[in-house]
């Protein structure tokens, strides 16, 4: 059996920045004196003339990239998610949301697994925060080939789009040659009628191999990615909840505000089931080594199998 390959959505990033800087001269690249990190880097090495890095403030990078793409431009601003969506909220929102500009937000070192960094650096609320934002397209991709197709996807959004990236290394799953992604429309990656399994992130492949484990003790899970969290794709989420009876959001984020609560407001309209969360429960994360960090806080695929072992339990 072949290795698996790790990869960390952030380098797949900056390697479609790159690769579409060809296609695109129009397209410029903005950072807060993070491209190392952010892997924008790769796209000022490719185009050093159309990279612009503005400092620590973020703030003011975002009033630049609404400047620039008010003019026609195409304009991809970065930094860590922490300071994209939290320090930058008030320029984001009014600056670019309010005018509808298509200004698209390289968010990097999402989530609890920014590990070492520590809780001021692990960013749980970034999704809730840009669910707010009218007309904010949120895209929060599971692997490389998805983080890929989702920035070449992002670059002709007519709006402001929010793309979620994590530091950690993971592992690759989607087939480039045949894997499509579309905005707004969730992907049944595995069958099953027992229960639904709704991930995003880093978060699917662990989805998958808790339907695994499930699977072997006899209980057959669904499992869809939701790489696009605004706009849900509610008729995948529906149709699981009638099929089903019962929904397992797993997402690298708080229970609050983000893909749980997305997937639950869609439910109450169209199909009340149980709605069963897991993510980050209302605190706040602490340093350590990422992969102890994900366990700990329950964003692991044992977890996810126990809340859907329960969630069929109480079902029937």
């Amino acid at each position: 059996m072949a290795d698996v390959i790790k990869k960390a959505t952030r380098e797949s990033y900056g390697e479609a920045l790159a690769e579409l800087s060809a296609e695109y001269p129009d397209l410029y690249v903005l950072d807060a004196d993070l491209a190392a990190a952010t892997k924008t880097g790769i796209f000022k090495k490719a185009c050093p003339e159309r990279f612009i890095d503005c400092g620590i403030a973020e703030a003011n990078m975002m009033g630049i990239a609404a400047g620039m793409a008010s003019t026609g431009k195409k304009v991809f601003a970065s930094s860590f998610a922490m300071f994209a969506a939290g320090r930058a909220y008030e320029i984001v929102r009014n600056s670019i949301g309010y005018p509808h500009l298509s200004v698209k937000i390289g968010a990097t070192h999402a989530g609890i697994s920014v590990g070492e960094d520590g809780a001021t650096h692990q960013c749980n609320e970034d999704i809730a925060l840009m669910r707010t934002i009218p007309g904010m397209t949120i895209i929060n991709p599971a692997d490389d080939v998805e983080a890929k197709a989702a920035v070449r996807a992002a670059i002709d959004i007519d709006g402001p789009v929010y793309m979620r990236f994590g530091r950690l290394a993971v592992p690759v799953f989607n087939d480039k040659e045949t894997y499509k992604f579309e905005v707004g429309k969730g992907i049944e990656l595995r069958s099953g009628n027992d229960a639904a399994i709704v991930a995003t992130g880093l978060m699917v492949n662990e989805a998958l191999k808790a339907a695994d484990m499930l699977a072997a003790e006899g209980i057959n899970a669904r499992v869809i990615n939701i790489h696009t969290i605004k706009p849900l794709d509610k008729e995948i989420i529906c149709k699981a909840a009638k099929e089903t009876g019962v929904i397992i959001t797993a997402e690298e984020h708080s229970v609050i505000g983000g893909l749980g609560s997305a997937v639950a407001e869609a439910v109450t309209e169209c199909c009340p089931v149980p709605v069963v969360k897991v993510g980050v429960n209302d605190v706040f994360g602490h340093s350590g080594p990422a992969a102890d960090l994900l366990k700990e806080f329950g964003l692991s695929a044992e977890n996810i199998a126990e809340k859907v072992k329960a969630a069929v339990a109480a079902k029937n």
